[in-house]
């Protein structure tokens, strides 16, 4: 038999949330990342508002016959820094809410 559900409860754990967006807010603007790609030929640093900070290409990187590969880097340590940035935000969220499972793309993760 399933226990019941108390709705104050799930109230009260919501307001507790929306007191701790603001501490999430400030958290997400001191994270950050470096996403890399090509043995770190190409890195892209990303911040937990999943702005790109900047871009390094290392000049092996650059081959003016295979503009393709340099698309290919960039677009992969894109994918790399984004995934790091919403793992490292998955973390964050969860120690802030104590565990308490959110919705799936609460936070556009």
């Amino acid at each position: 038999m399933a226990a019941a559900v108390n709705p104050f409860d799930f109230l009260k754990q919501f307001g507790n949330i929306q007191e701790r967006m603001s501490d999430i807010q400030n958290r997400l603007q001191g994270i950050s990342v470096v996403g890399s790609a090509g043995g770190d030929m190409v890195q892209i640093e990303m911040n937990g508002h999943m702005q790109v900070l900047g871009v390094r290409i290392s000049a092996e990187a650059v081959d003016p016959e295979d503009i393709t590969m340099l698309q290919d880097l960039l677009q992969a340590a894109f994918s790399d820094a984004l995934f790091k940035i919403k793992e490292k935000i998955r973390e964050e969220v969860s120690s802030l809410t104590g565990g308490l499972n959110l919705p799936p793309g609460l936070l556009g993760l």
